[in-house]
């Protein structure tokens, strides 16, 4: 209700306790990537169920951490969590698709006329994505919503899975695609994160190959082994996501080892 004051206050109980990360608080609810020392999770757990609307929240584990994810703990108060244009207003937002757990998610993408949408930028589809997965070519959230909509325009009797990385997007998504007329909108539970932890869990099958895009300093948590991208300077198969170390450029892009010491790891001569 009071999102500013809310920052406060999960400020000062989450620097004690060592949190780091990149946290979004809005009316509609919160947008949290954080690392935390490991001793202090159940701390931390503790902490979050003692907030009522914030009790056993679903928390997507990391599968590979390095120690070094995040630099210092920024929590900002937004319009909404995740920038999607849309008027909220004009749809019921509560009204969202079927959540689907990996088993479920592997055995409905193997009928035959199940799509499957990627609802990430194009950045992070182009290290790893679900094998037969539409995947547009969008800088931001913003751009993917009307123009999946439009791909789909005469399929929306069909069975639609989307997923994104950690599940918030198509939380918006499905309820937004259901008020457009789509009639069978699903979402992989938890996104890409969840899906391959339960994976590893269960010993099912991953139907997703390659790398899942993180927005912290690792830049991508590897799914399986196969390197799907190529390097964006010389056309070595590569998958590392590297920011352009001039200073006055910064762009993401894919650098192999060898172009990183021919270029200094910067993106041009």
């Amino acid at each position: 209700e009071h999102p500013s004051e809310f920052r406060d206050q999960l400020f000062m109980s989450w620097d004690a306790l060592g949190v780091l990360g990149r946290i979004y608080v809005a009316h509609e609810g919160i947008n949290a990537q954080l690392s935390l020392p490991a001793p202090r999770f159940d701390a931390f757990k503790k902490h979050l169920d003692a907030i009522a609307f914030l009790k056993d929240v679903r928390l997507n584990i990391a599968i590979e951490q390095d120690n070094k994810s995040f630099l210092k703990l920024k929590i900002k108060v937004r319009d909404k969590i995740v920038a999607d244009g849309l008027n909220d207003d004009t749809f019921d937002v509560t009204n969202k698709g079927v959540h689907l757990n990996a088993a479920e998610f592997n055995s409905l993408i193997s009928a035959e006329d199940t799509i499957v949408v990627d609802m990430r930028n194009h950045y992070e589809s182009e290290v790893g994505y679900f094998e037969g997965a539409i995947r547009p070519d969008v800088e931001t959230f913003r751009e993917a919503l009307p123009l999946v909509e439009d791909m789909l325009e005469d399929q929306k009797d069909k069975p639609i899975i989307m997923y994104c990385t950690g599940g918030i997007r198509c939380e918006k998504a499905s309820a937004y695609y259901l008020h457009r007329g789509f009639q069978k909108v699903h979402m992989i539970d938890g996104g890409i994160i969840e899906y391959a932890r339960q994976c590893d869990q269960k010993g099912l099958p991953k139907k997703f190959i390659g790398k899942n895009f993180v927005f912290d300093e690792r830049m991508g948590e590897r799914i399986t082994n196969d390197v799907i991208s190529r390097c964006h300077q010389c056309g070595a198969p590569c998958d590392t996501h590297v920011n352009c170390a001039n200073d006055a450029c910064h762009i993401l892009f894919i650098q192999c080892p060898a172009c990183a010491e021919k270029y200094d790891a910067c993106c041009s001569k």
